[in-house]
């Protein structure tokens, strides 16, 4: 099968075709033709030997998120998927387990529908980004009808926290830029300020006990944090980012593949996605052959939405 991937780290440059052998599912597995793969941040750390290469060999096949259709189903495996439906899928990456590739073997529970009337592309936008959206508020514990704010809401998971923060019945407060604000409206935010390092402060002005949670995609938790009350929390999709301890707030960070087999949550974010709760926010497509230009394109900043490789 062809997949695309890396032997040495290094830049872009360093992705190029493989050709390796097509897996089989195995007992509790499917195996997904792959017609779709988004590229994700992620995507550029296994590419730069960061993230999900410590206990692999070379090559590396970056790519956590997948749409297509079930090809083949292993043994035991109890789904009222048949061969040939359209799904989307999560993927933890391991070697030449990755999303950027023909064929795909994942755990049964990482595998759901596609939603209906989507595309493989919009699909395959959904799976990772939707569930470090959906983990990023689980974290914060938010008491019912509570307040969030959001920073980075243009982006693709902040845009899916805002969505996913409003389908929970939460009020939300983001930041965008003035380009971007009446996209973060659109998307369901109560309130839209202004980014950048007064956004905590302009928030107090709405909120002036403080929210009760962050939802951090941006990396600027520390300066955001003077937002939240005492004893709020913070959840950041950034790693490395540094929040001070203070006020009793605590930060926790969303480490995806804890969510891969939480089926009911992925299923959740179709079925949000086919009542027009969510938004699949396709920035380009590119066959998967430009997976070197996808990378570029990412690392340039300023997409609204994902690059996907088709296949």
């Amino acid at each position: 099968m062809k997949a695309i991937g890396l032997t040495e780290f290094g830049g872009p440059e360093v992705l190029r075709v493989l050709d390796l052998p097509v897996p089989e599912a195995g007992p509790g597995e499917i195996r997904i033709r792959v017609n779709a793969a988004t590229v994700n941040p992620v995507d550029t750390l296994v590419r730069r030997g960061i993230a999900f290469v410590s206990d692999a060999e070379p090559p590396y096949v970056p790519g956590m998120d997948a749409a297509g259709v079930v090809e083949q189903i292993g043994a035991g495996v109890d789904t009222d998927l048949a061969v040939g439906d359209p799904v989307m899928a999560v993927v933890v990456v391991s070697g030449t387990h990755g999303a950027y590739a023909e064929q795909l073997v994942v755990p049964a529970e990482s595998v759901v529908r596609a939603p209906a009337g989507a595309t493989d592309v919009e699909a395959a936008t959904l799976p990772m980004n939707g569930l470090t959206a959906r983990m990023a508020l689980d974290l914060l514990e938010l008491p019912v009808g509570g307040t969030v704010a959001v920073t980075g809401a243009a982006g693709a998971v902040g845009g899916l926290a805002v969505q996913l923060a409003k389908a929970d019945g939460y009020r939300v407060i983001a930041d965008a830029a003035a380009k971007d604000e009446q996209l973060v409206k659109e998307l369901g935010a109560d309130v839209v300020l202004p980014r950048g390092t007064a956004f905590a402060d302009l928030v107090r002005t709405e909120v002036p006990e403080g929210v009760d949670g962050l939802v951090d995609t941006a990396g600027i938790a520390a300066q955001a944090v003077r937002a939240v009350r005492d004893g709020g929390r913070v959840a950041s999709s950034v790693g490395g980012t540094q929040v001070p301890a203070e006020r009793g707030i605590e930060t926790r960070f969303t480490f995806v593949p804890q969510y891969a087999r939480e089926h009911a949550k992925l299923d959740r974010l179709r079925e949000l996605a086919e009542k027009g709760g969510l938004t699949a926010r396709v920035a380009r497509t590119l066959p998967a052959e430009q997976a070197v230009e996808a990378h570029r394109l990412l690392e340039a900043g300023g997409l609204r939405g994902r690059v996907v490789l088709t296949f």
